[in-house]
């Protein structure tokens, strides 16, 4: 049971977690405006996987938005390493199950290979949401 002053004490506790709470509630779902009173859009976080199996990346080209974090998974029975051919990304050899990622910012190709089996080679394409072609 309570002794005197607990009560009032736990009470005041429980208000301020569920007002934090509410507020909390409010700032995810409320959406940015901008200086000018505009709807900011939010980038939503997205990710993209790699195959890497029998010597070869599936999909061979993968066309993503920006923000994407592309992960890589090693699922050969041999190490392979990510090194993409503008010097943007590499990674350690990764072997069975192992993976890498790499979060692509800006629009534009990245054509990659296995550094350690250079006949490997992929490409991502890295296009602003909204644009087809």
């Amino acid at each position: 049971m309570f002794t005197t002053g607990q009560a009032p004490l736990r009470h005041c506790v429980a208000l301020l977690f569920g007002a934090v709470g509410v507020a909390s509630l409010f700032a995810v779902a409320l959406p940015r405006l901008t200086a000018a009173g505009n709807v900011a859009p939010t980038a939503a976080a997205s990710a993209a996987t790699v195959k890497i199996d029998n010597f070869t990346f599936l999909p061979a080209s993968l066309t993503v938005t920006p923000g994407t974090t592309v992960t890589w998974k090693n699922e050969d029975d041999s190490p392979h390493r990510i090194g993409d051919k503008n010097g943007t990304f590499t990674s350690a050899a990764l072997d069975t199950d192992d993976t890498f990622s790499h979060t692509f910012a800006a629009p534009g190709e990245y054509p990659y290979i296995c550094t350690i089996h250079p006949r490997m080679a992929g490409k991502i394409v890295v296009k602003p949401a909204g644009k087809s072609s």
